[in-house]
């Protein structure tokens, strides 16, 4: 069963990203959205944490655009119509809250 992972709170504020990335399958794939995006920022651990990791991962344009932040090429950004069709896409949808 895939799941869409959905973070929105910064990756310096708690441990969300990182119990998330220690349970998402292969067949999941995890949304940024909100703060975050932060997690983004080359040079920072959440940085490094996702770019060597193989996972789908997505990112809310608008919000990298707020935080003028650049999305790196193995992220693709997306917008809310993207977002619904993704939440469809996948059998369940997690928001890390």
């Amino acid at each position: 069963m895939s799941t869409l992972h959905v973070l929105s709170h910064s990756p310096f504020g708690d441990d969300r990203l990182t119990s998330c990335l220690r349970v998402m399958g292969a067949d999941d794939a995890l949304l940024l959205s909100g703060d975050a995006a932060y997690a983004l920022q080359p040079g920072t651990a959440p940085f490094n944490a996702l770019s060597t990791r193989s996972l789908k991962l997505f990112v809310l344009a608008e919000d990298v655009q707020a935080r003028a932040l650049q999305t790196p090429d193995w992220a693709k950004a997306i917008d809310y119509p993207a977002f619904v069709a993704l939440s469809i896409h996948y059998d369940k949808v997690n928001s890390w809250l």
